[in-house]
């Protein structure tokens, strides 16, 4: 799947952001926090879409039946 792809080069790039944002010595502690909110929402949306297709790429939904990542899903 191509979307794998591009969620886990999504990861890579705000692993970068987050890391450039902490070793920002010009910015202040509430500045970094202010900055890496969103990269942090992003990337725990992320992740559960990465964890999702992976589930559906192992465990392809049989026809007329619901996909089941409701089952999968601890949150």
């Amino acid at each position: 799947m191509k979307s794998i792809t591009y969620i886990e080069q999504a990861l890579a790039e705000l692993d970068k952001e987050v890391e450039a944002t902490l070793l920002n010595i010009k910015l202040s502690l509430k500045e970094k926090d202010n900055v890496m909110l969103p990269m942090l929402l992003q990337k725990k949306v992320l992740k559960q879409t990465l964890e999702d297709l992976t589930y559906l790429k192992e465990h392809p939904p049989t026809p007329d039946q619901p996909c089941g990542i409701s089952k999968y899903r601890e949150d």
